[in-house]
């Protein structure tokens, strides 16, 4: 098996030196050279990098569409009749981008509004423009891996918080789980008016907590009675 790897290690940093560009971001250059398996292309090594930073591709996206901020005339809404490009549920991330009505074309960021560049960057180190081919910023993808998936990255979180439960303050055991601090039901009830990109805040790390199983349960089940009391939140 070592035998395999250096000399799998070795054919792709041929590959990889030869398609790098003059201009390369250092901290994915050191990142891809600190992998066990060598990428064999720089973009793959860009996204290994968002890979092994989700945390910071979720304030780069979240920062990025505050630089765009939301299109004229855009609302939060859910699908209808005849719209198929809107969210079925308030649980998905806003993204007016992502709109067919709103959307600003090949080489720019569906998620964020931004140009996108060369490997799928989001500053033009190269000079070359947006890239025409691209919609999505490769820290974007991942950043909306996160908000829609929170619990794939609970080792991270539960790390950043130094094992301690968020509510409770007790020791996490194996079985605590990620949990938004607000609801999201009540993001759509009681902050649907907020501007965008200011909502993405409740899909990301601001608004993530890792808590053991036991306090999510309580904390579930008064939200469940919130709901239950509230017309209007039931509805929705």
């Amino acid at each position: 098996m070592i035998k395999t790897l250096a000399l799998q290690n070795e054919r792709a940093l041929l590959r990889f030196n030869r398609a790098l560009p003059e201009i390369f971001p250092p901290a994915v250059l050191v990142h891809a050279m600190a992998r066990r398996w060598t990428p064999p292309t720089p973009r793959l090594a860009v996204d290994s990098y968002w890979r092994a930073h989700p945390l910071r591709a979720d304030r780069l996206a979240r920062a990025l569409a505050a630089t765009s901020q939301a299109p004229v005339g855009w609302t939060w809404r859910l699908k209808s009749a005849g719209e198929s490009d809107l969210p079925l549920s308030f649980r998905a991330p806003p993204a007016p981008y992502r709109e067919a009505a709103f959307s600003r074309g090949p080489g720019y960021c569906v998620v964020c509004g931004q140009p996108v560049y060369r490997l799928g960057w989001h500053t033009d180190l190269w000079g070359g423009g947006p890239n025409k081919n691209a919609v999505w910023h490769t820290a974007c993808v991942i950043a909306w891996q996160l908000w829609n998936a929170p619990s794939d990255h609970a080792k991270l979180l539960r790390k950043l918080q130094g094992r301690r439960c968020a509510t409770s303050g007790a020791r996490l055991w194996k079985t605590s789980e990620v949990d938004h601090r607000m609801p999201l039901f009540r993001v759509w009830r009681e902050h649907r008016e907020t501007g965008w990109p200011k909502l993405l805040d409740y899909w990301g790390l601001p608004n993530l907590q890792v808590i053991n199983r036991d306090v999510h349960a309580e904390k579930s089940a008064a939200e469940a009675t919130t709901r239950r009391r509230n017309p209007a939140a039931a509805e929705a």
